[in-house]
């Protein structure tokens, strides 16, 4: 899928707002507020549960990766969130 389309369809389910659970959550990571070279999604099945995670790195910018942009996409469609929402920017790694 192309890396915008992708982007596009996050952005879309980020912008309806929370609407309950299952609940997915995006944060990228960097060195740099420029440079995401890694991407932290979250599930979380019901409120109060412990929320699995897993990590995606890329050699360059992971919002531009559109290999992580669609596994990203896919992720939210299987798992059947009602609530997808993204962290604003770039946080830094953890050291």
């Amino acid at each position: 899928m192309n890396v915008d389309k992708a982007k596009k369809r996050i952005a879309k389910q980020v912008k309806k707002g929370f609407h309950g659970y299952p609940l997915v959550s995006l944060e990228y990571f960097g060195k740099t507020p420029d440079s995401a070279s890694e991407v932290v999604i979250s599930y979380t099945e019901e409120e109060g549960a412990e929320s699995q995670k897993q990590t995606f790195v890329s050699g360059s910018d992971a919002r531009e990766d559109e290999t992580i942009q669609s596994a990203l996409l896919k992720i939210i469609e299987r798992a059947d969130a009602k609530t997808v929402t993204e962290v604003d920017g770039v946080s830094n790694l953890p050291s």
